[in-house]
């Protein structure tokens, strides 16, 4: 199961992961540097629900902002 919104089509995200080292100038250091990237995934915040989509109960994974905004109704 793919982690996407059936609504909106939110899925993950890349972005990196930074290191840093050092002491800040304001601190009296010589500055704060970055040492490293890993890459890493950001993954919007899915929720299970069942949903009442075109007539039909359905079980769908749906992001937090389509639920709170009102997008999806849910199955009694």
């Amino acid at each position: 199961m793919a982690k996407r919104c059936v609504i909106c089509g939110k899925g993950p995200v890349t972005g990196s992961s930074l290191t840093r080292r050092g002491v800040a100038k304001k601190a009296g250091g010589v500055g704060i540097r970055i040492v490293r990237r890993n890459r890493r995934r950001f993954l919007p915040n899915l929720q299970k629900i069942r949903a009442r989509l075109n007539g039909a109960v359905r079980s769908i994974r749906v992001c937090t902002r389509c639920l709170k905004s009102g997008k999806v109704t849910k199955a009694a």
